[in-house]
């Protein structure tokens, strides 16, 4: 909070020392407006492209001790991060086809009217044909374990039979191939054993069968950035428009969606409601305060002007310094407006009770209050900075860059432009005044303010006991309910695996990667056919290691050379086995369009080696976790990751850092208060730890958990609370100062009280908690003020 000065004595219009701060200030208020200048040209820009960023990973730390994991996760987000999927469910397989083409249909039109922001990846069918064109040289290399089994432990004439059986017998398994190129039917085994491994239960027409439903599944990839500034959800959109299609053609088909860029695009239209709402309620608010203690249009435009140059500004540097600016920055930004009105509402209540000509007279004596007010200010918001966490760094360097913007336009341009007397009103007498009723600890009834503190301190005693920490992560979860269900229930129906929980696999090489891998997928196997865990996605199911091919090939030779022989004898011809293709190496997989649905598994070069990951899905059950976290043990360069966990923990452990920095930050204070107050200290620093105490406790008797941004909320306000008890010490029993503490904390509690309502959990936790510390340290300081004598 910005301290008031007290009148000015009559000064001529223009002293010496005036005149000359306005001939250098001439220079100044031209390099500001060089400066802003400059912010407009830049704004464009920004406007014009998305500079956003959505992703709530950027709000949490690095993990700076395991750098490996934080790419792993950073490179499997970024593979997911433009895929869209949409189920259409039906009762009977041609209603799901004929949804399914109606579907298409609407997407094409959107798409020819240049309007659709996706594209329709290649069906599950022509993958499907693709893919067996691309294995046909290698069939001999794949196999399953139970295919091993087999081919080790039967004896060759019992192989021979059933060869011979399935070459003249009327109904057999389905083939892929020439009977004499797959002899004893192994491929249409592997490949079946492949679509069990991930879940699907996709028929011959391409459609999956579950819950007693044909779902038709379609893939989409986004063409560009699915976040878009406007707030207009596009993707859902176009999918709403060919949801309603589908349903016109097959009435009571169901349709579920699923995808990063629909929740990035959910989060983006969110947003800009909430800006909205914050940004635009905070302005409102700010000027109707300034118009009721000035009446006055001149204050009201200067402020505004002051408020949107200091967003500008800091919108453009955060840019600048950070490449793209988080979404929630600008969601915390819009509360700046409450804190960085407080210089020009300063500017003007010293100007009520100046003449228009000590302009340059009054900006000298404002001046080192404004810049100890800025530091102040400064040093609150830099704390938010202290935590390795890059949303609130930026939180952090806009709001510092914000409120020093605002700052440069009051004192650079507001003594040329406000121009005549600043009279004063009813309003600011009347606010002025009502310090003078307001009670004094220790005054008068000893007895009440005893009874009052005992009862403070039960409050407080009994909230405290009450509080609960939560550090889950998914508790900053912020997409719509119903999109989150539809994601559930599309995983669970096509087995999509979580991104959170992994193997981690590690090696020197692509082929060691790949025996690692082959060996923990052999553990998993075994659990999956128990039905103790569900299924997984391993790339090494698509494309085995050179040692794995190369056994296979010989066991595959060696018995199939002897069947073959079997059944000529019996047959009377010579059948001669084909020449098959010889092992490769990943990259030739890696490189071929069949290997596009897989390619995310494989991290490629990772640290000093090579890294892969294996997926699971179906987490659900009680155990499944510490199941598969045992699954690790013994394997060398295989790791369990939960990556849920390991954000929840360091949430955990940074909320613990974070408060012991606020008791360090508060001994800090007191010892300044000390040295500069000496005895009256205490009255400064004990409303905010009163308040502080208190909103904590208030958030037990609420039921709301103690999260990190609770208490970096709470470091916030030790760093503006403080300001208020100053304030009122430095003017005892001004009214004009008092004024300036309630204006300011009206409009600060407006602000951040308005982040309150915001639909994140992380914004408004914060929000919560300086809506209650602000509003009690209003309230609770004008208590501790000294009587005016002292």
């Amino acid at each position: 909070m910005l301290a008031r000065n007290t009148a000015l004595t009559e000064l001529p219009e223009i002293d010496a020392g005036a005149t000359r701060l306005q001939r250098r200030w001439r220079w100044v208020a031209l390099v500001w407006g060089v400066l802003v200048a400059a912010v407009v040209v830049h704004q464009v820009g920004f406007w014009r492209s998305a500079h956003v960023d959505s992703d709530v990973l950027a709000l949490l730390p690095q993990d700076a001790n395991d750098r490996l994991l934080s790419d792993a996760t950073r490179l499997i987000a970024d593979n997911s991060a433009r895929q869209v999927v949409v189920l259409l469910g039906s009762d009977d397989a041609a209603s799901a086809k004929a949804a399914q083409l109606a579907y298409s249909r609407s997407l094409q039109a959107a798409d020819r009217a240049g309007t659709l922001p996706i594209v329709e990846n290649a069906s599950v069918q022509g993958w499907f044909d693709q893919a067996r064109n691309f294995y046909a040289p290698y069939r001999d290399r794949l196999l399953t374990e139970a295919q091993r089994a087999r081919l080790r432990d039967t004896d060759q004439a019992t192989l021979g039979q059933q060869a011979l059986a399935a070459l003249y017998g009327p109904v057999g398994a389905p083939r892929l191939t020439e009977w004499n190129r797959d002899p004893l039917g192994l491929w249409p085994q592997w490949w079946q054993a492949r679509a069990a491994g991930t879940g699907l239960r996709v028929g011959d027409d391409g459609l999956l069968q579950a819950d007693g439903r044909y779902w038709a599944v379609m893939q989409f990839q986004t063409r560009d950035s699915a976040f878009r500034l406007d707030g207009q959800q596009r993707i859902g959109q176009a999918l709403d428009a060919a949801a309603a299609a589908a349903r016109a053609a097959v009435p009571g088909v169901r349709e579920l969606r699923a995808g990063v860029p629909l929740h990035a695009e959910a989060a983006a239209a969110q947003a800009n409601r909430e800006i909205n709402t914050i940004g635009w309620g905070s302005l409102a608010a700010v000027l109707l305060l300034v118009w009721l203690a000035f009446r006055s249009l001149r204050p009201i435009l200067l402020v505004a002007m002051s408020l949107l140059i200091g967003c500008a500004t800091a919108l453009s540097v955060t840019a600048l310094v950070f490449g793209k600016v988080h979404l929630l920055t600008l969601v915390f930004g819009a509360s700046l407006v409450g804190v960085a009105e407080d210089y020009g509402i300063h500017w003007f209540g010293s100007r009520q009770a100046e003449p228009d000509g000590s302009r340059w007279q009054l900006l000298r004596h404002l001046l080192p209050g404004l810049w100890l007010a800025l530091v102040t200010s400064a040093l609150a918001y830099l704390a938010l900075g202290l935590a390795p966490f890059p949303g609130l760094r930026q939180m952090a360097l806009f709001s510092v860059v914000g409120l020093a913007a605002a700052f440069l336009t009051v004192i650079a341009w507001f003594p040329f432009l406000d121009k005549g007397a600043v009279r004063q009103t009813r309003f600011s007498d009347w606010l002025g005044g009502t310090l003078d009723g307001w009670p004094r600890v220790g005054q008068t009834r000893r007895d009440l303010w005893t009874v009052l503190g005992v009862a403070t301190l039960l409050v407080i005693g009994t909230g405290l006991w009450r509080v609960q920490a939560n550090d889950d992560l998914r508790s900053l979860q912020s997409s719509p309910p119903a999109l989150m269900a539809q994601q559930i229930e599309v995983g669970r129906l096509l087995g999509m695996p979580s991104p959170a929980q992994f193997f981690l696999v590690q090696g020197a090489d692509a082929e060691q990667v790949l025996r690692r891998e082959e060996a923990l997928v052999a553990r998993l196997d075994a659990l999956e056919a128990q039905g103790r865990v569900g299924g997984h996605q391993a790339i090494s199911d698509w494309w085995p290691s050179r040692a794995h091919q190369d056994a296979d090939a010989a066991l595959t030779a060696r018995v199939e050379n002897a069947v073959l022989a079997q059944v000529g004898d019996a047959t009377g011809e010579t059948l001669a086995r084909p020449v098959y293709g010889a092992a490769a190496g990943i990259d030739a997989f890696l490189r071929d369009p069949v290997s596009l649905p897989f390619r995310h598994l494989w991290l490629g070069k990772l640290g000093n080696g090579q890294a892969s990951v294996v997926m699971v899905d179906d987490l659900s059950r009680p155990d499944g976790l510490s199941t598969l976290r045992d699954q690790a043990q013994g394997l060398d360069g295989v790791r369990w990751v939960d990556r849920t966990a390991d954000f929840s923990e360091l949430l955990g452990h940074y909320r613990r850092m974070m408060g012991a920095l606020l008791l360090a930050g508060v001994v800090l204070v007191f010892g300044v208060l000390a040295w500069r107050y000496r005895g009256q200290s205490w009255r400064v620093i004990a409303p905010t730890l009163l308040a502080g105490l208190l909103t904590v406790a208030l958030l037990g008797w609420m039921n709301q958990p103690l999260q990190l941004f609770n208490v970096l909320a709470l470091l916030l306000l030790l760093g503006m609370g403080i300001d208020y008890g100053i304030f009122l010490l430095e003017h005892r029993g001004d009214r004009s100062a008092w004024l300036s503490v309630c204006v300011g904390a009206a409009s600060t509690w407006l602000s951040f009280g308005l982040l309150a309502l915001s639909s994140t959990p992380a914004l408004r936790a914060f929000g919560l908690t300086l809506l209650l510390g602000i509003g009690l340290v209003w309230l609770i300081t004008p208590l501790f003020r000294p009587a005016p004598h002292h």
